[in-house]
């Protein structure tokens, strides 16, 4: 089959981008049936907001909440939110309170 480059416009910016004869190869070498819909900076974009969600390791990182230790007093995270009923440790009271 032979392709032609083809002009289509982002979904995100409104921007018109090219989808060459190339990537319509490619894309039908990887059974993709779909036109791609951003254009490349869009792509790498949202690319890059998913993994901002994901620490070095490339696990999801935990929501940390911030709040004061009942037992010294300092600020400290925590990964639950706190919801008052409850008192909350830092890692070094908390410690200290379990015997570690």
């Amino acid at each position: 089959m032979s392709f032609e480059d083809i002009t289509l416009q982002c979904k995100d910016c409104g921007c018109e981008f090219v989808f060459s004869a190339s990537e319509q190869e490619f894309y039908e070498q990887k059974g993709l049936i779909n036109f791609p819909k951003r254009c490349k900076p869009c792509r790498n974009a949202k690319k890059n907001s998913y993994r901002g969600n994901y620490g070095s390791g490339g696990y999801p990182q935990k929501r940390m909440y911030d709040t004061i230790c009942a037992g010294c007093g300092c600020e400290t995270q925590v990964p639950f939110q706190p919801t008052g009923d409850r008192p909350v440790y830092c890692r070094d009271c908390y410690n200290k309170m379990k015997g570690y």
